[in-house]
């Protein structure tokens, strides 16, 4: 089943399957990338960690990603990822 999720700065990881995380983290970034976005946060939540790893490994692999560290303010609950300049 393909979701339609309109592109904002943040994505709440909550509504998809686990085995789709990654996928999903993939498909959001480059998408707000092309859409001029140079920073999202995503929301995976505390739990023990297996979001999170899910996340950040996509975030590792994405080539858009500049950088990406845990949200200050949500305890491990969410990852901000820097993105990298458009080019024109």
């Amino acid at each position: 089943m393909t979701h339609r999720v309109p592109v904002e700065d943040t994505l709440d990881l909550h509504t998809f399957a686990p085995r789709d995380v990654a996928s999903v983290v993939a498909e959001f970034v480059t998408e707000a990338h092309s859409q001029g976005f140079r920073e999202v946060r995503l929301i995976h939540g505390r739990g023990v960690g297996v979001q999170r790893r899910t996340v950040h490994v996509a975030l590792e692999r994405h080539p858009l990603v500049a950088e990406f560290w845990d949200a200050p303010t949500s305890h491990l609950g969410a990852t901000i990822a820097m993105l990298t300049k458009s080019h024109p």
